[in-house]
């Protein structure tokens, strides 16, 4: 293949670092800032250690730790180099991390300090060595040069630049479109864990997509939240900003949501690029719970103050994110139903791109002005992109792709290469979809994910999922089917259960003895189907326990259908008694939230019921349930 200067990856990079030489480039927010010119001498005082050392073109050099300024710098030196990159998940356990080193024949292991405390060099008997991340310290060696290179490299530094390292100085490797740059292990979209062979070609066409579509300049800022080990954050947190000459800062921390907008507000980022979670949380928590009253709903039908009521939230929600950015990316994950249309409906300007590591990662996207909500856009530029079927706009088939982002294959795995690359060139996702007449594609879930119901029915867990996903308490659900049921298994949301403490210990203060709480499913559309109660509010009727209060739950016909229609199915793991409400009434979940304290854990008071409804609904409640 043909390949002209501006179809290099490595010239993105060192263009930038000249461009950009006295701008700031990265910073650990809370921490430090490198400029372009500091980023350049770190990775020239890594070149002379991997020349000295004996690393040659090609040799493969492992990276674990969190998000960090000289994460960045490891990974740019090792590139810049003619080096093979192996970025590593610094979640992954120690024995994932020992196996992936191993697999991938890295000669050295550059690793951040949490990470290194639970390795074991002598389960990694390839290496050469392994230095420390944020300042090349030396923690194992196997080799004398390697030893010496480190420590003489300032002496050496200083040899061969005796007036000072500058701009001119810069000549980094000349990449090729098929030379191998990335190997990313991850378990991804595509089953067990892999090591992705990704190529400079991909890794081009990925940057220059962003150049394309995004409108970032020289000095912009951007907060860089996801994991680098993944091609999602690197390639649009990292890779395309430092070749803008952005001024990158890195969440060394877990990103939680009170952080994260601690730093959109004091940052104030131009870009915001984001997995669903982080934006489905604020929204879910802080602006979903406030437009859900009966008098907001009111409010919201009358034209006017509908509008302005949107344009409040509107504008609300964009401070929130440091009300500087020009879009919102979401990736990395379906979306929700419900938080997608909220975003639509007050014209917030998001967008939904599709990818998978093995494209480097980006598919699918479309700008946020032309975005069809519900779909995850369409073919980028260089990619082309279909769906396998009769009518691909009314039959769900499989996403299949081809083009520069396409990686090489599976590192020392053909057999499961040739599973996913045809004949022609076409990766096969994994993925089902539709596809209009625009091109626009909307996933429904994954192949290996299907679900056939006793009846014949195609099942997508994913839709479900993204009810469950919904309620109170759930972070996040999966759906399996065991014995031709589906059985739903849910991590409980830790923020909401610490909300639902604190007002279980006012309750008790307060001498209630009696806690009233909602459980709300809605119509799942499918049958045979259980949800894993115990597992989600096992935390809720365990700290009641131990408060001793009464808790009583409300359940609907449809859910006590799910349960098989038994109270003892609610029972926890330690056998405490559960009043089970049969709530016929129509109070919704709102409406019960409106006559409350709390959401979540809800305390019913007297006379609660003059504020908004009518005396005998809530007779019927404390009649039927025995609640005083």
């Amino acid at each position: 293949m043909c390949k002209t200067m501006e179809q290099s990856f490595i010239a993105y990079i060192e263009n930038s670092i000249k461009n950009n030489w006295d701008l700031d480039a990265l910073t650990d927010y809370k921490g430090a800032t490198l400029q372009y010119k500091d980023v350049a001498r770190k990775i020239e005082k890594l070149h002379i250690i991997f020349e000295e050392s004996g690393i040659r073109k090609g040799d493969k050099i492992a990276v674990c730790g969190r998000n960090s300024s000289h994460w960045g710098v490891t990974f740019l030196a090792t590139l810049t180099y003619g080096a093979v990159v192996v970025p590593i998940l610094h979640e992954f356990k120690a024995d994932n991390i020992h196996n992936i080193v191993n697999h991938s024949e890295a000669k050295l292991l550059l690793v951040g300090d949490m990470v290194w405390e639970n390795l074991n060099e002598s389960a990694m008997p390839l290496l050469e060595g392994i230095l420390m991340m944020n300042d090349f310290t030396l923690l194992v060696s196997r080799s004398e040069r390697l030893t010496y290179a480190r420590e003489h490299l300032n002496e050496m530094f200083g040899k061969k630049y005796p007036k000072n390292f500058r701009t001119e100085h810069i000549a980094y490797h000349k990449d090729e479109p098929e030379e191998l740059a990335v190997i990313n292990y991850t378990s991804g979209t595509t089953s067990y864990s892999k090591g992705v062979m990704l190529p400079y070609r991909s890794l081009w066409s990925n940057t220059k997509f962003a150049f394309e579509v995004l409108d970032l300049q020289a000095g912009d800022k951007i907060v860089s939240m996801l994991p680098m080990a993944h091609m999602y954050g690197l390639a649009f947190e990292f890779l395309y900003e430092f070749s803008v000459g952005c001024h990158i800062y890195f969440l060394t921390r877990m990103p939680s949501p009170k952080i994260i907008f601690q730093a959109f507000e004091e940052v104030k980022p131009n870009l915001i690029v984001a997995v669903p979670l982080i934006i489905e949380k604020i929204i879910k928590k802080s602006v979903l719970p406030k437009l859900e009253t009966p008098a907001m709903k009111i409010l919201l039908k009358v034209p006017i103050i509908n509008d302005k009521i949107k344009a409040t939230v509107r504008e609300e929600m964009i401070k929130a994110f440091g009300g500087n950015f020009k879009a919102v990316i979401v990736g990395g994950a379906a979306f929700n139903q419900e938080v997608e249309q909220f975003l639509k409906m007050i014209d917030f300007p998001y967008t939904v791109g599709y990818g998978m590591t093995e494209c480097g990662p980006i598919i699918c996207y479309e700008d946020w002005r032309r975005f069809k909500p519900g779909s995850c856009g369409k073919a980028v530029p260089r990619m082309d992109v279909k769906v396998l079927s009769s009518d691909p706009e009314n039959i769900v088939g499989e996403i299949v792709c081809k083009g520069p982002n396409v990686m090489l294959g599976y590192y020392k795995n053909e057999e499961a290469t040739q599973e996913v690359i045809d004949k022609d060139g076409w990766l096969h996702t994994g993925d089902l979809a539709l596809m209009d007449a625009e091109g626009n594609v909307t996933i429904k879930g994954r192949s290996k994910n299907l679900l056939l119901s006793a009846s014949g029915q195609n099942i997508y867990p994913e839709e479900i999922e993204d009810k469950l996903n919904n309620l109170p308490y759930v972070a996040e659900s999966i759906i399996v089917q065991q014995n031709e049921k589906l059985v739903g298994l849910v991590y409980p949301d830790f923020d909401d259960l610490e909300t639902i403490k604190k007002t279980l210990d006012t309750a008790k203060e307060l001498g209630y003895k009696d806690i009233f709480t909602s459980i709300e499913l809605g119509d799942l559309g499918f049958e045979n189907t259980t949800i894993g109660i115990n597992d989600k509010f096992q935390f809720l009727f365990e700290y009641c326990h131990q408060l001793d209060l009464e808790i009583h739950v409300d359940i609907n016909d449809r859910m006590l259908k799910h349960i098989g229609g038994a109270p003892d199915n609610l029972k926890p793991v330690f056998d405490l008694k559960i009043k089970v409400l049969r709530l016929d009434s129509g109070f919704t979940h709102q409406e019960i939230a409106l006559m409350t304290k709390n959401p979540y854990g809800i305390i019913i008071e007297e006379n609660a019921s003059m504020l908004q409804f009518p005396k005998e609904r809530i007779e019927t409640i404390v009649s039927e349930g025995n609640i005083q």
